[in-house]
């Protein structure tokens, strides 16, 4: 066993989706999906500190984090302290700065996050491959975060492998303030067929390769309640959007810019409208 750390501070990124293709439904209800994952510098902070005291305990400001359930990053505590068999408990403080329900997979990040830090400091030493294992049954994206890297997931989005985005680029990420179920999502979505299997594109070497890339099969499900989804995406093109799409479930959408100085006049324009928020952000 390693030596015990008893209070740790990390950033937990978001995360998009460049492109997002269900295959099938699995009888279970759960989808096949294909995508490319990839974090980005909007960041979560959290602040972890073990405790004497059994038992998980989180607050976040300004955001309900119970809504009927047990927050993840508390259930991913749990997870782990179960492991380490001992009366010891943890404290979390969430400082939220990912939209949450936006198709940024804050949540997950959080979660994973959670899982990295108190490996750690809990002295377990378990490897990647187990933290992901833990992950996938708090929610399908909690590995990638574990991962750490750009990916080709498949699977329900576990199976992982790296995917190099080594392209010049920066986001432009704009959240309407809407809250949108991923639940409600997959269950409208409408599926005509199986797809099979998919192949992992070639890796993007120039913006020209990614923007074709970028593809999303959820976008129209959400787009049918939301219209805004839609407007948000031409306004990025008028801004200069090389191109724009839903990620994740949505509503946030962002626009892919070739450099930092037009993402921020972007973002800029798109902060002023009201209810939108809007962050320019490059991969990480």
């Amino acid at each position: 066993m390693e030596k015990v750390v008893c209070k740790r501070t990390l950033l937990a990124p978001a995360k998009i989706n460049l492109c997002l293709h269900v295959l099938s439904r699995r009888e279970n209800g759960y989808h096949d999906l294909a995508m490319i994952m990839q974090r980005v510098s909007l960041y979560d902070r959290l602040e972890l500190e073990l405790s004497d005291e059994p038992g998980v305990r989180v607050r976040c400001a300004g955001v309900d984090l119970s809504a009927g359930e047990e927050n993840v990053a508390a259930r991913a505590a749990r997870a782990l302290l179960v492991r380490k068999g001992s009366e010891v408990g943890v404290d979390i403080v969430i400082d939220k700065q990912i939209p949450v329900a936006a198709g940024l997979g804050g949540g997950s990040s959080d979660a994973a996050s959670v899982l990295l830090a108190l490996n750690e400091m809990l002295g377990l030493g378990l490897e990647r491959r187990e933290l992901m294992a833990e992950g996938v049954r708090l929610g399908a994206d909690v590995p990638f975060f574990i991962f750490e890297q750009s990916a080709w997931a498949t699977g329900i989005g576990e199976v992982l492998s790296p995917f190099e985005v080594n392209v010049p680029l920066w986001y432009v990420l704009v959240n309407p303030g809407l809250a949108v179920s991923t639940a409600w999502v997959y269950q409208n979505l409408k599926l005509t067929s199986s797809k099979g299997a998919a192949k992992m594109p070639r890796f993007p070497r120039t913006l020209e390769e990614l923007v074709p890339l970028l593809h999303n099969d959820l976008e129209q499900v959400t787009l049918s309640r939301y219209p805004l989804v839609g407007e948000i995406k031409d306004y990025l093109l008028s801004l200069g959007a090389a191109g724009a799409l839903m990620s994740g479930s949505g509503p946030t959408v962002f626009g892919v810019f070739a450099s930092e100085d037009s993402a921020l006049r972007a973002a800029q324009a798109c902060s002023r409208e009201p209810g939108w928020r809007s962050f320019a952000v490059h991969p990480v």
